[in-house]
């Protein structure tokens, strides 16, 4: 019998090609363009059977990202497993909105609460090289792929913290913040989305929230004021149909020129508000 080539094992695996490309790129540690221009090689047995083996979860529903072990964001290659959630093109709208925010402000202080992957406080180091970024999150298991995906772009100056929100800080040298981001858990525990595509592999705890989604987004906009800075800015993602109420809480916790933010599909997905001037 013939060796199996690399062209008929993305043709037999079941899967879109893209999908089976990308997925056996991963495995044989090469680019997705090799396997284009070496179609017609033969496969290393154990990478076959590796291939077999994940093409197979894959068709069970398993997220390609979680398989290969990457997924782009901001046009960067991030590391990510089970730990954390998969980044989404949807969180740019909230390195957009920071990024605004930062111009003009001289070697900012930004934290990032909840930071998983670390994409956002990643991205934001490296767009504002200038930036002193915290990162916090509760989860020590994310913070781990959070200080390897630093590690491996180029953000070491990064300060890791393990906790609640901000309750993370707690003991940590009194600081404020020019600008505080987040990405929170913000779906409701009965929604059936959760039992759904990829939401069904992703960690619980990263993406549900009580309160109808609700519960974290407040405890962060109560707790912010001690942390901000007078004119300080906080920018929180959010579902599509939560700008209303997190505006309200917004306003409530004090905060001034509200706003949200829409992502690519028109859709509300960052608020914002600013804590008030010194003697305002």
């Amino acid at each position: 019998m013939q060796p199996t080539t690399w062209d008929q094992l993305i043709a037999g695996s079941g899967l879109p090609r893209l999908d089976a490309r990308a997925l056996l790129a991963a495995i044989a540690a090469c680019r997705p363009e090799w396997l284009i221009a070496h179609g017609d090689e033969p496969v290393p047995e154990a990478i076959a059977q590796r291939f077999a083996d994940q093409a197979a979860a894959r068709r069970a529903g398993q997220p390609l990202a979680y398989l290969t072990g990457m997924r782009e964001f901001y046009g960067r290659p991030f590391q990510v497993t089970s730990a954390v959630l998969i980044p989404r093109q949807d969180t740019e709208c909230l390195i957009e909105a920071a990024l605004e925010r930062l111009a003009g402000i001289r070697s900012p202080r930004v934290i990032d609460l909840g930071t998983g992957s670390g994409i956002i406080a990643i991205t934001l180091a490296l767009e504002r090289p200038d930036a002193q970024v915290v990162a916090t999150d509760s989860s020590t298991a994310a913070l781990a792929v959070a200080r390897r995906n630093a590690r491996a772009l180029g953000a070491d100056r990064i300060d890791f913290h393990a906790g609640d929100w901000w309750e993370a800080l707690a003991g940590a040298p009194t600081e404020v913040f020019d600008v505080a981001v987040s990405n929170p858990p913000y779906i409701a525990p009965d929604d059936p989305h959760l039992d759904q595509g990829d939401l069904r592999f992703e960690p619980r705890a990263a993406l549900a929230a009580g309160r109808h989604g609700m519960a974290d987004i407040e405890r962060i906009i109560t707790g912010a004021g001690a942390w901000l800075r007078p004119s300080g800015w906080l920018l929180l993602e959010h579902g599509f149909d939560q700008g209303d109420p997190v505006r309200r809480q917004l306003a409530d916790a004090g905060f001034e020129q509200l706003a949200t933010r829409r992502d690519l599909e028109q859709r509300d997905r960052v608020s914002l508000g600013q804590r008030p001037a010194a003697g305002g």
